[in-house]
């Protein structure tokens, strides 16, 4: 009787301990898959619970009133406007998983490292690739 073994899915200061040669690993990419799908699960019900509150039409007669609804229906779709391109890159980084490319620099190939890829889970440069772009932006205005 063979027992099925469970995969562990390690912690952050896992993470960070393990030696640099086993950058990538199972245990890893399993990691951020699990914080990808949280992330992408948390930006679906957040714009599920947008689209119920903005079907809630309340008529207010007061014009200031009115206006800070407005206000807050705008704030609030500039919000979930900015989750839905993070939701992108959030799907695109769970293909790049699948296909063996997470963690590696587009540009370089280079590991983006484990610290960079924990604050920034959907990270497709290495810090120095993405400094040369924001500095290319900044001379000529990319």
């Amino acid at each position: 009787m063979a027992a099925t073994k469970e995969k562990r899915i390690p912690s952050e200061a896992e993470l960070l301990k393990m030696p640099e040669s086993d950058y990538m690993n199972e245990a890893q990419l399993a990691f951020f898959r699990q914080r990808l799908q949280q992330i992408e699960k948390d930006l679906l019900a957040n714009a599920d619970e947008t689209t119920e509150h903005l079907r809630e039409t309340v008529i207010v007669p007061d014009p200031a009133d009115r206006a800070t609804i407005e206000e807050e229906h705008a704030l609030e779709l500039r919000t979930r406007d900015r989750e839905r391109k993070l939701l992108k890159k959030v799907q695109q980084s769970l293909s790049r998983i699948d296909s063996g490319e997470y963690g590696f620099c587009e540009e370089t190939g280079e590991p983006i490292g484990i610290p960079r890829l924990l604050a920034r889970p959907t990270a497709t440069l290495s810090l120095e690739a993405q400094q040369r772009r924001e500095l290319r932006q900044k001379l000529y205005g990319d």
